[in-house]
């Protein structure tokens, strides 16, 4: 059962899930259509990719693979913590290696997103020393844990702007936000409606971020970071938070309209923030969701491959720093209650999407639900063992050999092979078939 609160806070929420849809608009005004069944003739897309470094670096290769360890509703199975540390076995037994936490400071919204005293670690989730135990059953199993560093936007603790723990004045407020009393420089990035948008070119808040980030590495036990809605401000702030706290991992949160007629302009946009950021972080591969998304709805398979016969998401430009995923908590369905359900990934395509992420190269990231409450976790854990056995990376190559209306295969790292979709495929003699389902199949040599 939800609290009852403030008038105050409960139209910050009102605002807040206004700007969770305007956030999911790709969704929600989902694909500008090209004509559906076979591939359209499309002309090359202009200057893309324009910066061709992001297309052709390949450092940082990783073997590792991501799970988000919530849902939207997760804060109702109270404590959250401890059914994170009842699930460490499980979750590295299923080949994953770094968990994403949901925010776990004092926040005025139970899910966390808009956070208040930050040096309060005791959440709707559990207690600070659930927390820190739920990090240590991890790292006790050989997993990683990253939180979800919200540095965008924060609330009061009773009022717009009266932050404590640590303490802000009013010049940490960018000027131009909805708080008559907001004394700082003018924002660099987009606004946030339903909190104060920082100020992150303050020389104080750059010192108290940076200090807080490091005492959440080195107190509470946090690994790297996932960063939230890094449009909200300049990237050259978080590339000094980055910096200060050398994270083992961090990805970032760029979510941004999508045109299934240009799917190369949507992954330079990544590019470009993955630019803006020196390479730092990885960034979710928001492209390959939205053209997989496609192929299993509507049978267009063809829009897996580009024109250079590379995939067609971020993962074909650059691999080493994409995360791929089907769906999380915005996007997907949670676990006991509706969740936000903004662009979910279709539930009766669910594993010909991992056939795909699991043997492709980026990191792939696992939904919570999907591991441990649809009844996957054999069939997910399977196709985990399968990467992890054929040493499949980030970087692996991939021939793609077939992209039409009924099917995608290909051969990854030239020791997987799979198949995606209704129509029939084979790798042919030598390779042993290794793992299927409805839809699906993967080959091993």
């Amino acid at each position: 059962m939800r609290r009852t609160i403030p008038l105050l806070l409960a139209l910050a929420l009102s605002a807040f899930t206004v700007y969770a849809e305007e956030k999911a608009s790709p969704a929600l005004s989902q694909l500008v259509e090209s004509s559906r069944g076979a591939a359209p003739d499309v002309p090359e897309a202009a200057g893309a990719p324009i910066k061709l470094a992001a297309a052709s670096r390949k450092a940082g290769s990783s073997g590792a693979v991501m799970l988000q360890g919530f849902h939207w509703e997760s804060h109702q199975a109270y404590p959250w913590w401890g059914i994170l540390s009842s699930k460490a076995s499980a979750i590295a037994a299923a080949g994953v290696d770094i968990v994403w936490f949901p925010p776990s400071s004092e926040a005025q919204s139970d899910e966390g997103y808009l956070p208040s005293r930050l040096y309060v670690q005791t959440s709707r989730y559990g207690t600070q020393d659930q927390l820190k135990k739920a990090i240590s059953s991890l790292h006790s199993n050989g997993v990683k844990a990253i939180a979800d560093m919200v540095l965008n936007h924060r609330v009061g603790t009773k009022d717009w702007g009266d932050f404590t723990e640590p303490a802000w004045g009013p010049e940490s407020v960018c000027g131009d936000d909805e708080w008559v009393g907001a004394r700082g420089g003018r924002d660099t990035g987009k606004g946030f409606h339903a909190g104060r948008d920082i100020d992150h070119a303050n020389p104080v808040v750059q010192k108290s971020v940076a200090e807080w980030m490091n005492w959440l590495r080195k107190d509470i036990g946090y690994d790297g970071w996932r960063y939230d809605y890094v449009r909200g401000f300049a990237s050259k702030h978080l590339a000094q938070y980055h910096d200060a706290t050398s994270p083992s991992f961090a990805v970032g949160e760029v979510w941004d309209d999508f045109d299934s007629g240009n799917p190369d302009a949507h992954r330079q946009k990544l590019c470009d923030w993955l630019d803006s950021m020196g390479g730092r972080s990885s960034v979710f591969d928001f492209t390959t969701k939205a053209l997989l998304q496609q192929a299993v709805s509507s049978g267009e398979y063809w829009r897996l491959g580009d024109r250079q016969g590379k995939p067609a998401g971020l993962i074909g430009w650059w691999p080493a720093k994409a995360v791929t995923f089907l769906d999380n908590h915005d996007t997907g369905a949670s676990t006991g209650g509706p969740g936000q359900n903004l662009w979910p990934f279709p539930g009766d395509k669910i594993m010909q999407g991992y056939a795909y992420i699991l043997t492709h190269p980026g990191v792939p990231c696992l939904y919570w639900p999907h591991l441990f409450d649809w009844g996957l976790y054999d069939q997910l854990k399977a196709l985990g063992q399968l990467r992890q056995a054929a040493g499949i990376t980030s970087t692996s190559s991939v021939q793609i050999l077939a992209a039409d209306g009924s099917k995608y295969a290909a051969i990854v790292g030239g020791k997987l092979a799979v198949k995606i979709g209704p129509g029939s495929w084979s790798p042919g003699e030598g390779w042993s078939l290794s793992a299927y389902g409805k839809d699906y199949a993967v080959w091993s040599k």
